[in-house]
């Protein structure tokens, strides 16, 4: 073996290990999913998973809204949303989640209730009615639980202010670190699920515009379904799913590029106002992970996969990062220098900086005095504030504590 064979192993040992040790940040898909001791249709028997028409549900105490397809457990008093797939979509409302004592241990719940569906569409369409026509849907990523996302969507709704109802689209992700690979089984389980849904909710024609968030592997049942929408609609140019915003997305990079050409940004879409904001990191350690288990960049990870393009990068004294290729409605904001918590995977919801700009976004505003221009026109950074050392980010990003339920 020759000397430059030798090296180069030892550089892939190297790096293979050094993915390992970041892998259990994203969790590296080594766990089984266990059935359980209770047949999954005795955790639905009980009425109350089968919502009736007409039961009320009070929307001022459960101002939020949900679409699932988890599967529930109506055998307590407390309902709740466990990791298994569920046999039908079901609806309901809920409110922020707070820490509440079980069998001794302090454990986040969910306030919520489900609703008939007939009944829930209804009570969208009064909701949306009274504001702008605006629905938000949030899809979240790995490694959640219903109670994790729907505390996302509460601290959305709060911090952004959105002018109209908010809902959360749960899947069975696993809430697990080491579940990663049974997450993404899920995830595709669910892509027909989810692209029914946003198909009945784009052609709601009371709905005049859809502001559409994923996190993470979120971004992988979002645009895939959008595509579908596009083509299948009956609102023959979807319109009103106008403003698609991905963070820290864990999607092939190159498969982004070649399929928002074909649909979701083709030129008649951008037209009509369609548009897409990415928020990326190179210290996205969760996207790191991914890129390692998967081979090939991650879109929400500015990563040079071609060493001949970053070695031009550092020729022209530019950061060594690569983004997607531009394209009309397409925006990237990178927030490597803004980054949050040890994995720097939602600093949408953690930076202050990241936080600002992405209620400016949802508000629909497309310019923003933080952002730093690139080479590249399509691509901003965000930069820490030089009169603002220490921002508060929680309050900034009006994350405010866990309230201890009474």
């Amino acid at each position: 073996m020759s000397d430059h064979s030798k090296i180069t192993r030892a550089a892939r040992t190297k790096c293979l290990i050094a993915a390992l040790a970041i892998v259990p940040l994203s969790g590296c898909g080594i766990a089984a999913v266990d059935y359980g001791p209770v047949r999954h249709a005795e955790y639905v028997a009980d009425p109350r998973c089968t919502a009736q028409p007409g039961a009320v549900v009070e929307g001022d105490a459960l101002p939020l809204f949900f679409a699932t397809s988890r599967l529930p457990d109506c055998r307590t008093g407390d309902i709740s949303l466990l990791r298994h797939r569920g046999d039908t979509i079901r609806y309901g409302r809920f409110t922020v989640p707070s820490e509440t004592e079980v069998r001794g241990k302090k454990k986040l719940r969910t306030p919520m209730a489900f609703q008939n569906s007939a009944d829930w569409w209804t009570a969208l369409q009064a909701e949306t009615d009274r504001r702008q026509g605006r629905v938000l849907l949030y899809v979240h990523g790995y490694r959640e639980t219903f109670e994790t996302t729907s505390k996302d969507a509460a601290q959305i709704a709060r911090m952004t202010g959105f002018d109209g109802p908010v809902i959360e689209y749960s899947w069975p992700s696993q809430g697990e670190v080491l579940s990663y690979a049974v997450d993404e089984t899920n995830m595709y389980h669910d892509v027909r699920n989810f692209r029914d849904f946003l198909k009945t909710l784009a052609e709601r024609p009371w709905v005049k515009e859809i502001v559409v968030v994923s996190h993470s592997l979120g971004a992988r049942l979002v645009i895939p379904a959008i595509a579908y929408v596009d083509r299948t609609s009956s609102n023959a140019d979807s319109s009103n799913i106008s403003n698609v915003i991905l963070a820290s997305p864990d999607i092939d990079r190159e498969t982004f590029e070649r399929d928002i050409e074909e649909e979701v940004l083709a030129p008649r879409r951008v037209a009509n106002n369609r548009r897409i904001t990415v928020y990326v990191s190179h210290a996205d350690k969760a996207l790191a992970a991914s890129r390692a288990l998967h081979g090939y960049p991650r879109l929400g990870s500015p990563y040079c996969f071609n060493p001949f393009e970053a070695a031009d990068l550092k020729a022209k004294g530019l950061p060594v990062r690569c983004y997607p290729v531009s394209v009309p409605g397409l925006t990237v904001i990178d927030t490597t220098d803004v980054s949050r918590t040890t994995t720097g995977h939602s600093n949408f919801l953690r930076s202050a900086v990241a936080c600002r700009d992405f209620v400016d976004v949802v508000a629909d505003k497309r310019a923003r005095p933080e952002r730093i221009a690139t080479h590249l026109a399509h691509v901003f950074r965000l930069l820490p504030d030089p009169a603002e050392s220490k921002p508060d980010d929680e309050a900034i990003c009006n994350r405010v504590p866990v309230a201890a339920a009474p």
